[in-house]
């Protein structure tokens, strides 16, 4: 399998747009944007090449104008941003990052029961269940 594309972050911006609906011209991008960045349509358009250049998003040729869509998903590219993350910040360890998060952050009655299931079914020995 492929290694997924390393993505800026004004180009998940884009990715973003493209994986909430797609195909979509570069003029419809450019719209979407225009409402959370202050880029030309020229950087937009920049971005857009270079998320093809790097086969993280494609477009229709035989459309005109071009309608761009993404070759990955959303999820493949969260997955592989948060290893990479792990890796760099904590050496690969989950644990320093799980505390890190539960010291820092608020979470509800209904958030924390989310994660004790999710602890208990990630611990339970295989063929059990």
């Amino acid at each position: 399998m492929k290694p997924l594309p390393v993505i800026s972050e004004a180009e998940w911006e884009v990715m973003k747009v493209l994986w909430a609906s797609s195909p979509l011209t570069a003029g419809e991008v450019i719209d979407v944007l225009a409402g959370r960045m202050d880029w030309s349509p020229k950087t937009v358009r920049t971005l857009l090449n270079r998320l093809v250049a790097k086969e993280a998003a494609s477009f229709d040729p035989d459309s005109r104008p071009y309608r761009y869509f993404p070759l990955v998903s959303e999820e493949e590219c969260q997955r592989a941003e948060t290893k990479s993350f792990l890796q760099r910040i904590y050496s690969g360890s989950f644990k320093p990052l799980l505390v890190n998060f539960l010291k820092e952050e608020k979470l509800s009655q209904e958030e924390i029961a989310e994660l004790r299931k999710l602890l208990d079914e990630t611990s339970r020995p295989e063929g059990r269940g």
